[in-house]
């Protein structure tokens, strides 16, 4: 494929910053195509500040009879009105009285006061019907008992004698002290029921002694002037638990935007590519910090909209400072737990159980623990360092400078002072600001720790104390990062000691590779060279605290030495579980080596800038798509285009060209998210093939492709061959016959064979396959045709036996399938020398035997895989002594070498058969590569050779 001659790409701080703008794009471009939850996480101001101001109405309208709240300078006196109807009164029952009365009945003064305070009262004249009367006030008590909350109040006459000529009048008022509540209204019945049937029989009995009966009585009540006897601040109680809720949206897309990143292995796509760690962390900051602080503009705009004091009264620079550094301290908070989280549904989960572990603290803080002068002082550094928690305080001092109407707030020269009135001060708002600020860059230094130390997808992680090592800073370490759990024992890995290959073209490459190592030689036609790479995962975990169990190390890679040339594409072919992609992961740098090394280029991979330097060198194709469902085909590929380094004058020159050449131009605008999956493979290779990559790994390329796009995918793999190096991996023995180079087969961790396709099959094949068409001659004479029915019943149709014959005499072969078409023999490459005289006479009696026509090839690739898989897993076995379970047709079950081919059973021997019975076992192999038994033969007499001995023969290659 030709592609466009670019300029060098840039390196350095320039690369950082075009790193930085793309990541920056890609982030707005996620944010925009989910424009839903960015509008929810930025409306979510409106909504919990509106939250607010209806929980202010709430507690203003409950709270509207009291004026404990208020400052009252000059109050007005509210004049005392008449007895109120008894059904007005909370929970009084029907059938009521408004008032009952006692006294004697007899006497004309009482009655007469009575009936004036039935009549007189102010606004309405009570009916006799409501009104209720009792010789004494025992008889009240006692009908009060019987029918409670059917009665107001009562009010108690009495007559005396004195010695004056007036007569002494008294009485008494007997009314239900205890306040209701009903419906958030409270009753008071001091004011209600008690003064106005209070003033109400003193106004009677003043006229009646004066004599006047348009005497005016007029009574009125004005509480004491005086200032708010409590402070209570919705948004300052309240409001960290709305706030906290706003902020919490941000919080948990921040977290589980970056959590799926990791899980999706997508940062790893990025890191792969050339990805600086400083633009990936630097760009989420900055994109998150900007939401932040939109977020929190919006969130003050809407509480000065809803005429808080809160809002209004306090400096806007206090206020805006306290929650944006509380929302930034969330976005480092949040770059620290995605450290410990792998999976994004995870992410939510401990997003919201901050939120209520917050609520809780919240709870807490804002009934005074621990920022007073009752608790040390250590207690509030260790609450400090939890972000909602000063968050909560800061809104405690902020709602507490406004809570009267009096109150001026907190100014901004007065951030860093104590209230006057406040004597126990501990904590002013300076000292949050500078508390949120320290511990913003606590979490973010932990959280670039923790990405380096602690294990990710693939198990990689560097030591502990990795910053303390000088060649971190140099890059030159050969240890830069490890394998395992980060309290994996240490020796948990035995060294690995190397054989001496088995097969002959597998010695001669890594012969040749030895001694280029040895001379100091690089040849100029290599683009890698594989230097004895060696990976071993531990065989120690963790289990508990830090406790270690001990199981088997696992070998992945045992000692590759292998050249792979420019300009050429190398296959690399084995089982699930040989090596392939561990070996690839090694050679890009996301798994670290165990031993040995590798040169892509003339970079060694043992060494960090060595790495940094292949990365600008390399592209990869993944196995599995890894791709954001959200941008697409082009914006992927301008995203990693501007990680490699690419001028941007060409990256769309670039990227149109590759788009053409997979056939997804037209598709170039749609979301990748809407991609069938061979069109995801076909944008996965055009982004390998992104920033002209000298060296470039295709992992089963065309996995998921129609035929059709397979092999035009092929052609553009074909094409890209010239100016670099290829490493493919694939499962489709034809992509690797027609591709291919050169081809090298792995088998648990080892390299069983390497050379070109002619020469695998020619070596490890079954040999030369054989088709041969004979004329059918069931027209001729019928005579013939009835003399030889079964001959030619035998023969499916046509005169065989002939030709059968000629190559039993000849080659000592007999006929693999036959049918009516083809007769088809395997020759076996030992024979190989014969072949030449062999077809010679047999062309020069082409026409005497009936040949029609013959048909000479090789073993398929596929036949040579398996036969080598095979014998890797025999090999494997019985190095490991492993056994497995055969299961005979009698019901016994005995216990046989895994790829053992014979097996004598035992206790079979008898006079008949002295030797014992035997079996021949026909193994397979599952989808993992391992062999199972698959069958086996009936029961025969054991071969004379298998007596005395292992009773078992392991199968070989063919």
């Amino acid at each position: 494929m030709a592609m466009i001659d670019h300029n060098e790409p840039r390196r350095g701080f320039g690369l950082f910053c075009q790193q930085f703008r793309a990541l920056m794009k890609k982030n707005f471009l996620l944010s925009w195509r989910n424009r839903y939850s960015m509008i929810m996480q930025l409306g979510a101001s409106f909504l919990f500040v509106f939250l607010v101001f209806c929980a202010q109405k709430a507690f203003a309208s409950h709270f509207k009879s009291t004026t404990h709240y208020d400052n009252i300078h000059n109050p007005d006196y509210k004049l005392v009105g008449g007895i109120q109807p008894c059904e007005d009164g909370f929970f009084i029952k029907s059938h009521c009285y408004d008032f009952v009365w006692s006294g004697s009945s007899s006497s004309p003064v009482i009655n007469s006061i009575v009936k004036n305070i039935m009549a007189n009262n102010p606004g309405r004249a009570i009916p006799p019907s409501k009104v209720k009367g009792f010789a004494t006030p025992a008889d009240v008590d006692e009908w009060l008992a019987a029918n409670p909350m059917r009665c107001t109040g009562a009010i108690h006459f009495r007559l005396g004698n004195s010695n004056s000529t007036v007569q002494r009048l008294g009485y008494g008022i007997q009314t239900n002290s205890t306040s209701n509540q009903l419906r958030g209204q409270y009753e008071d019945h001091t004011l209600k029921f008690q003064i106005p049937l209070q003033v109400a029989a003193e106004r009677e009995i003043a006229r009646y002694l004066l004599g006047d009966s348009n005497f005016s009585w007029t009574v009125g009540l004005k509480e004491f002037a005086h200032p708010a006897i409590a402070t209570l601040s919705i948004v300052g109680s309240a409001g960290p638990t709305f706030f906290l809720a706003a902020a919490m949206f941000g919080f948990v897309m921040q977290l589980g935007s970056i959590v799926a990143e990791k899980e999706n292995k997508l940062r790893q796509a990025m890191f792969t590519m050339g990805l600086y760690d400083s633009a990936y962390w630097l760009s989420w900051l900055t994109w998150d910090g900007f939401l932040a602080l939109i977020s929190v503009i919006l969130l003050l705009l809407f509480g000065m909209m809803f005429q808080f004091n809160f809002f209004l009264k306090n400096s806007f620079a206090v206020v805006f400072l306290l929650f944006f550094l509380f929302q930034f301290n969330m976005v480092g908070f949040s770059f620290m737990l995605s450290t410990f989280i792998s999976k994004s549904s995870s992410a939510t989960t401990v997003g919201f159980s901050v939120y209520i572990i917050g609520f809780i603290t919240q709870l807490v803080t804002t009934f005074g623990f621990p920022y007073s002068d009752n608790f040390p002082k250590s207690y509030r550094k260790i609450w400090s360092i939890f972000p909602p928690n000063l968050f909560a305080q800061g809104l405690n001092l902020l709602g507490d400078a406004t809570a009267t109407e009096k109150d001026k707030g907190i100014s901004w020269s007065g951030r860093s002072k104590c209230p006057t009135e406040d004597s126990g001060c501990v904590i002013k708002m300076d000292d949050i600001f500078q508390w949120l600020t320290v511990t913003f860059f606590l979490w973010f230094i932990l959280a670039i720790y923790f990405d380096n130390v602690l294990p990710d997808v693939n198990g990689v992680r560097k030591s502990w104390f990795y910053f303390l090592k000088t060649s971190y800073w140099t890059g030159k370490a050969s240890n830069q990062v490890e394998g395992g759990g980060c309290c994996s024992c240490t020796g948990s890995v035995p060294p690995l000691y190397g054989s001496s290959p088995d097969d002959e073209d597998v010695a001669t490459e890594e012969s040749l590779v030895r001694q280029q190592v040895t001379e100091h030689k690089m040849d100029p036609n290599v683009a890698v060279q594989v230097r004895g790479l060696i990976k071993t995962f531990p065989g120690k975990s963790m289990v508990g605290c830090c406790k270690c169990r001990k199981t088997a190390p696992y070998h992945a890679v045992k000692g590759l030495w292998i050249n792979i040339e420019k300009d050429k594409l190398f296959c690399l072919l084995g089982p699930n579980g040989a090596g392939k992609t561990t070996t690839i992961n090694c050679l890009t740098g996301i798994t670290p080596i165990t031993a040995g090394d590798a040169l892509i280029y003339g970079h060694s991979i043992k060494s960090t800038s060595g790495m940094s330097n292949i990365r600008s060198l390399i592209g990869v194709c993944p196995q599995f798509d890894i791709l954001w469902d959200a941008l697409s085909a082009q914006e992927h590929l301008h995203l990693f285009a501007s990680i490699k380094g690419m001028p941007k004058p060409a990256i769309k020159s670039d990227a149109e060209n590759l788009l053409s050449q997979v056939k997804l131009l037209e598709a170039a605008h749609m979301q990748a998210g809407k991609y069938s999956g061979g069109m995801k493979r076909r944008l996965s290779v055009a982004i390998a093939l992104i920033g002209d990559p000298k060296l470039v790994f295709f992992d089963e390329p065309t996995t998921g492709m129609d035929p059709v796009t397979r092999r035009y995918v092929w052609d553009i793999i074909e094409d890209t061959k010239k100016g670099r190096a290829i490493v493919l991996t694939t499962h489709s023995m034809e992509e690797a016959d027609i591709l291919s180079d050169r081809i090298a087969i792995m088998a648990r961790g080892k390299l069983q064979c390497i050379g070109t396709s002619i020469r695998l099959k020619s070596r490890f094949g079954s040999g030369f396959v054989v088709n041969v068409s004979v004329k059918n001659e069931t027209t001729g004479n019928n005579f013939l045709q009835k003399g030889n029915d079964s001959l030619l019943r035998k023969g499916s149709g046509h005169q065989s036996e002939p030709v059968k014959r000629f190559f039993r005499e000849h080659l000592n072969v007999e006929p693999k399938q036959e049918n009516k078409a083809y007769i088809t023999f395997i020759i076996p490459r030992e024979k190989e020398q014969q072949l030449m005289d062999f077809f010679a006479q047999l062309q020069d009696r082409q026409d005497k035997l009936g040949i029609a026509d013959i048909q000479l090839s090789l073993s398929t690739l596929q036949e040579v895989f398996l036969s080598i898989a095979r014998q890797a897993e025999v090999e494997t076995a019985a190095a490991e002594g492993s056994f497995a379970t055969l299961n005979l047709i009698s019901g016994t079950s005995i216990q046989i070498p895994v790829g053992a081919r014979f097996v004598v059973i035992p206790g079979t021997e008898s006079a008949e058969n002295p030797g014992g019975l035997m079996v021949e076992v026909y193994w397979d192999q599952d989808d993992t590569g391992a062999l199972c038994i698959s069958g086996h033969s009936n029961e025969m007499p054991a071969l004379p050779h298998l007596v005395n001995t292992d009773c078992m023969l392991p199968i070989g290659r063919n």
